[in-house]
């Protein structure tokens, strides 16, 4: 199999596609379309957030060191490129988009009602990182909807209908292949 080298780049595709809410000191709500989001650490749980610092958010995210990562399902993929292509210094996204403003309980921002999952987050240090800013944050809160839990009363966030980006586009996500461990699961021997 042949390859091409290419300049170095991120090439960590795909990757969940989130809407990030925040509030301004002076008390301004805004919605920004994150793709560069992710798990830090289990315990104290933490995720990072890296925004670039001249988006309309990136002095809020500063200033209140609050925000709520919203996951996205296919529903959501309209307002989640609008969010992510229009800035909150022109428009209203929630108005604009019909969504949902809920208080968070921990932090001073809101959450997005439709989304399935909201996580409540505390900025504890930004990385200054050349084109990007990163907020590295503990999870306070996570909010689930119950609409998605399953017959044992556990959370199923594949029946809302995730979705990722990828290379500028988003994609639903597809079938289930396997589990966490199914590799090395032992296998029931037969009677």
């Amino acid at each position: 199999m042949a390859k091409q080298q290419w300049k170095p780049g991120n090439m960590l595709y795909p990757l969940p596609a989130v809407m990030v809410t925040v509030r301004s000191k002076n008390g301004e709500d805004n919605i920004i379309t994150v793709a560069w989001a992710g798990t830090v650490c289990t315990n104290p749980p933490m995720v990072s957030i890296s925004v670039r610092p001249e988006r309309y958010s990136c002095h809020m995210l500063e200033e209140s060191k609050e925000f709520v990562i919203n996951l996205t399902t296919e529903k959501l993929c309209y307002a989640t490129d609008y969010c992510g292509v229009r800035s909150g210094r022109d428009v209203d996204k929630f108005k604009e988009m019909k969504l949902t403003k809920t208080e968070a309980s921990l932090v001073n921002a809101p959450m997005i009602e439709e989304s399935p999952v909201n996580v409540e987050c505390r900025v504890e240090k930004i990385e200054k990182l050349g084109s990007h800013y990163m907020f590295i944050a503990r999870v306070l809160a996570v909010h689930a909807d119950e609409a998605y839990m399953d017959e044992n009363g556990r959370f199923d966030l594949n029946k809302a209908r995730p979705m990722v980006y990828s290379h500028g586009e988003y994609y639903g996500l597809g079938k289930k292949l396997g589990s966490f461990g199914y590799s090395v699961k032992k296998k029931k021997k037969r009677k």
